[in-house]
């Protein structure tokens, strides 16, 4: 196999994958840093290089740094482009093949949002025929594609068709604010009188701190990256869960806020499961295997194990056939694979005639 490397580059996180297996990631919120993109590429990539290819793929093109789409999709490969140097790059597209980077700039709209696609067309091989489902949960968002006898098969090609059917959930176990999984919350206070409190409308808390406290996301005092920039410990998560209560932890117990977030995770699994039955309706017939990766992958199991068409079939974990590193960076380790099979082949009057008028 060539020496290859994959990147997803995100709008808050970095995936970074080597042919050999070595997977990498990094939060980096590209929002507030674009013009460091391309000195963080290259230094996680710095101990790969020389390689013979890098593949991308990417989702950070929606960061409001940029004013559209193609400009984020310009800037992103310019940063590409300079941290490999001279190395040879390839971008993968939605028609499932991958281009060079000029042809990924004048094609935006194939090249944006492009990263679930990458991940479902390496994983479909897992489930060669008949009809699949990939779950994947990361720290932000969730993806649901449907797989048609190894291939994918969705209704929607880009981030807003996929919202408009339910393929993508924006809702992830680190990323999402907790006053955007729920409205409310039950609460034991004599002042209530339906024992429910309404959760501040404002970024206290995330389903990191959910997880932190359930136990299913490990306490890491040197990750940041949390609402109040504060460790990433149970403490710290307490702390953060009752200021979304407008209290602090004198006022909310631990195993009060701890119940709070057994609350909270069941109604992002009740939301989750509710779009994976929504993708059900779509498929031609029933779904045969379930494929799961991502960070999330502990939730993913957690939906599956109490759906009531989903819970007896026959599941893959990429965690299980590779390792927790290599689920969660997922989309890259499946470009590093993609790249090693396929050349460049897709000319500009193919693509062309992959977009309606409109686009």
């Amino acid at each position: 196999m060539n020496h290859l490397v994959g990147l997803d580059i995100g709008g808050a996180n970095i995936k970074v994958a080597h042919s050999d297996g070595e997977c990498r990631a990094q939060s980096f919120p590209l929002w507030k840093s674009p013009e460091k993109l391309a000195e963080t590429l290259a230094g996680l990539i710095r101990d790969w290089l020389p390689c013979s290819g890098i593949a991308v793929t990417m989702t950070g093109e929606l960061a409001d740094c940029f004013e559209t789409k193609a400009e984020g999709v310009d800037k992103i490969l310019k940063a590409v482009e300079k941290a490999a140097d001279r190395t040879p790059i390839s971008v993968w597209h939605t028609v499932g093949e991958f281009v060079d980077a000029p042809t990924a700039r004048e094609f935006w709209q194939l090249t944006a949002a492009s990263n679930w696609h990458a991940l479902a067309t390496f994983v479909g091989r897992v489930a060669p025929e008949g009809t699949a489902l990939l779950l994947d949960i990361g720290s932000t968002t969730t993806d649901i594609i449907p797989l048609q006898d190894g291939l994918p098969n969705p209704t929607g090609r880009t981030d807003s068709e996929r919202l408009i059917s339910a393929e993508l959930v924006y809702s992830g176990v680190r990323r999402t604010p907790v006053c955007a999984v729920a409205y409310s919350v039950p609460i034991e206070r004599k002042v209530t009188g339906n024992g429910y409190s309404q959760l501040a409308a404002e970024f206290f808390a995330t389903t990191q701190d959910v997880y932190l406290l359930q136990g299913n996301i490990a306490e890491n005092s040197d990750d940041l990256d949390t609402a109040n920039g504060r460790p990433s410990t149970i403490t710290g998560a307490h702390d953060r869960l009752a200021r979304q209560l407008c209290c602090d932890r004198s006022e909310l117990s631990l195993n009060e806020a701890k119940s709070v977030a057994d609350f909270l995770a069941n109604v992002q699994r009740q939301r989750i499961s509710g779009a994976i039955d929504r993708v059900l309706t779509t498929l031609d017939a029933p779904c045969e295997a379930v494929i799961v990766s991502g960070e999330g992958s502990f939730l993913a199991n957690q939906i599956l194990d109490n759906h009531s068409k989903l819970k007896d079939v026959p599941r893959h974990s990429l965690t299980e056939m590779f390792s927790a590193e290599t689920s969660t960076a997922a989309c890259a380790f499946a470009l590093t694979r993609l790249a090693s099979e396929r050349p460049h082949t897709f000319t500009d009057t193919d693509l062309s005639n992959l977009l309606s008028p409109n686009q």
